[in-house]
């Protein structure tokens, strides 16, 4: 049990009714998981208003509310904190719940559009093997140490988030890298976690549908280096234009990267092909099994990392020539028939030109390839024509389908990602509803030494239509199809 006043420091309190000396024994904000002397916050989401289970909740045997607006008729006997942002004052509640636990081991947070999952997940390698406990809190899942926890969202909830960190305390980590999205910062999910880095990978078209404008996509995600401590660093991809305006009020200790303009990280290309690719970073060569330029970006990155926490240089070159692709991130096979089948999470229309483009940057153009590509579901429609227009210009054949519809029609889906091919791409494209037809008729339509490449759900391992899941692994489905085609 802890008295309730120890976990509201660093809240903005507007007004207090009862007493802030009550003992709480866990904070919820979903009133569903309210149990005998908790407290609940009340938060204000998307969908529903906590405000409106305020009286569940102390049914449930909440002993202090926490909320924006007070209730018309006060409970005796209940604590009520009135606060000026109630999933801030969460996120300030859960680090003090955990004992403040980010300020015990090195966080450091990487955002972007593109390459969060990739640079974290690397990030996470790179220090395993070097020697350290190591934490990660990703899209695809966490990480304490060596014990895997299933991930639910790119930044979890604050509680969830200090929950972990507080394990990795326990289990003596000493870094963690955690992907920070511009849904977990608007909504106050990485307020009161004390950061050592960020890193900006790049920024372009993506969640239109809960973001207003771009603009407020990239200011958004500025906030995360607005408020990074001056002790702390902030590395920003300065090849991207928004890279310098994330820099622009942060007090971290500024540093950049590029491949094509002068930066305190700097690399260039020396050779690319499916196996991997050959850098020279800064003045040294390093062979990385990662393959193309957005994989070039991520590299650089990692190695400024940990250059930056520390890392000794040889040593920094020699890991990061060992590490390993991501799942479901330019993962690929060759069959026996020597199709080349590539699985990508390409699900923006920046990610998807950089995969083509890398693989039109390594093919012959003897060969076909052949793209499979869909759209989400009840999110940022804008998206979907950029998606279409990328995807037929930039391959031979096209198949449009489904990616997870959710609860839109997928036909529709996919009548807005035709929009974007322009006419003399329409005989390229062909489109099929069921991913897994579509999947099945790209490996029948492949010879010898063409490439497939899947993209948009990468490492998920489900599609979800109308609501309901079913299990779904491209990987595992185009692997399957091209052993179908060896018999």
């Amino acid at each position: 049990m802890t008295e309730l006043k120890d976990i509201l420091y660093k809240v903005t309190i507007n007004a207090v009714v009862g007493s802030t000396s009550v003992q709480v024994n866990a904070i919820d904000f979903d009133s569903r998981n309210v149990s005998k002397d908790d407290v609940f916050v009340a938060i204000k989401g998307t969908l529903s208003d906590g405000h409106q289970f305020i009286d569940s909740a102390i049914d449930k045997g909440a002993v202090a509310i926490v909320c924006e607006t007070l209730p018309a008729n006060l409970q005796n006997g209940i604590t009520y904190i009135e606060v000026e942002s109630a999933s801030k004052a969460l996120a300030f509640m859960a680090s003090n719940f955990y004992k403040n636990p980010s300020e015990n081991l090195k966080l450091v947070g990487v955002t972007g559009t593109n390459g969060k999952t990739t640079v974290a997940t690397l990030l996470y390698q790179l220090f395993k093997k070097a020697g350290f406990k190591v934490g990660l809190l990703s899209t695809v899942k966490i990480l304490v140490d060596n014990q895997e926890f299933k991930a639910t969202h790119t930044t979890p909830d604050s509680l969830t988030i200090n929950k972990y960190l507080s394990l990795m305390n326990d289990e003596g980590v000493e870094y963690c890298f955690m992907e920070v999205s511009s849904h977990g910062i608007h909504q106050h999910r990485t307020e009161g976690l004390r950061f050592e880095g960020g890193i900006f990978t790049n920024l372009s078209h993506d969640h239109l549908d809960y973001h207003n404008s771009f603009a407020e996509y990239r200011d958004v995600k500025k906030l995360f280096f607005d408020n990074l401590p001056k002790e702390a660093f902030a590395l920003v991809n300065i090849d991207d234009k928004n890279g310098l305006v994330m820099l622009q009020n942060t007090r971290a200790r500024k540093f950049t990267y590029a491949l094509k303009t002068y930066a305190d990280f700097k690399a260039q290309i020396l050779e690319n092909q499916f196996g991997g690719l050959l850098l020279k970073v800064n003045d040294s060569e390093v062979w990385t099994r990662l393959v193309g330029n957005f994989n070039a970006y991520n590299i650089l990155a990692i190695y400024a990392t940990a250059d930056l926490l520390g890392l000794e240089k040889v040593e920094n070159l020699r890991l990061i020539s060992e590490l390993e692709s991501v799942s479901g991130r330019f993962q690929y096979l060759i069959s026996d028939e020597k199709i080349t089948a590539i699985v990508d999470y390409a699900h923006t229309p920046d990610a998807l030109q950089n995969v083509l483009e890398t693989i039109n940057s390594i093919r012959t153009k003897n060969e076909e390839l052949i793209t499979v590509v869909g759209c989400g579901g009840d999110r940022d429609k804008t998206k979907r024509p950029k998606m279409g227009h990328i995807a037929s210009a930039l391959s031979t054949k096209v198949i449009f389908t489904s990616d997870n519809p959710r609860s839109e029609v997928p036909e529709a889906i996919i009548e807005d990602i035709e929009k974007g091919v322009e006419p003399q791409n329409f005989k390229k494209t062909v489109s099929i509803v069921d991913r897994k037809q579509a999947i099945k008729t790209a490996c029948q339509m492949a010879q010898p030494n063409d490439i497939i490449l899947i993209a948009g759900k990468g490492h998920e391992t489900y599609q979800e239509i109308k609501g309901v899941r079913t299990d779904f692994d491209d990987f595992k489905i185009v692997q399957e199809f091209l052993k179908q085609l060896q018999k």
